[in-house]
């Protein structure tokens, strides 16, 4: 099927998503976790085509900076579509769908050096694994913590709009961001080992910034989680200290690629 179909089909069935989320937000419509699941995972399976054909080249993993943006966006809507079964997570759907749709639209009419990863770079390509997967959950906690913080802000300010009434408990939307904090981080640590493992030359390769920039990330993540246990950190603060993180880790693995790339135009 060509890239072109593929690409609209994606497309298409994120908007059809997103409208719908936004009805259920706005109370026009009822949500249905079938119906949800169905058009996700429609759009799911051409968006996964769409990297078969733009990010698996022949001997090897293009990971440019919109690739990358695509398989990571690919793997945020996978993982929320597994945790939609088993936790109140619809509403992150809003965002999520509309940020698949943009990394598709971007990676389509943007050219940008090639980052090559050969097939038989096992190491290289599980650290990558992780490292994109790790991102992918801090994605979707970074949304779940601006979600939480409005929350907390209008819950003070004894504003009940239609977003709030709509999410879960605000003790539910705490825990489901704590336990995707958790798994980030052993994703991220796993990341960490398995690069200090498999990079030969952090200079070398230009992973230096990133390297610093991942481990600072994981220390502002556990710094949260030890403020959790020990002094019961929670709502905005919990969110800020999310967000910042999130942040740092973005700066790790979008800003060291942004320059290499879109300013300095250096591929491998």
């Amino acid at each position: 099927m060509g890239t072109l179909i593929l690409a609209v089909t994606a497309l298409f069935l994120y908007s059809v998503g997103t409208a719908l989320q936004a009805l259920h937000l706005r109370g026009k419509v009822h949500s249905n976790l079938a119906v949800t699941t169905l058009i996700g995972v429609l759009a799911l399976i051409g968006h996964g085509l769409l990297i078969a054909q733009t990010v698996h080249l022949d001997g090897g993993f293009d990971f440019s900076f919109f690739k990358s943006s695509v398989l990571i966006s690919w793997l945020i809507v996978f993982l929320l579509l597994g945790l939609n079964l088993s936790k109140p997570v619809q509403s992150l759907f809003i965002a999520a769908y509309p940020i698949a749709a943009l990394t598709i639209v971007m990676a389509l009419i943007t050219h940008t050096p090639s980052r090559l990863v050969s097939e038989e770079s096992y190491g290289m390509l599980s650290h990558i694994a992780l490292s994109v997967t790790a991102y992918s959950l801090f994605t979707l906690a970074a949304i779940q913590a601006v979600l939480l913080y409005v929350q907390n802000r209008q819950l003070k300010r004894n504003y009940n709009s239609l977003l709030v009434r709509n999410l879960p408990p605000l003790q539910t939307m705490e825990s489901l961001l704590f336990e995707m904090v958790w798994a980030g981080v052993v994703l991220l640590v796993l990341a960490i080992v398995t690069g200090a493992v498999f990079i030969q030359d952090l200079f070398a390769q230009d992973l230096a910034h990133k390297t610093i920039f991942s481990l600072l990330s994981l220390l502002v993540f556990v710094g949260l989680l030890v403020g959790r246990y020990t002094k019961g950190w929670r709502g905005i603060t919990a969110s800020r200290w999310t967000l910042a993180g999130c942040a740092l880790l973005m700066l790790a693995f979008y800003g060291s690629k942004f320059v290499l790339e879109l300013v300095f135009h250096r591929g491998v």
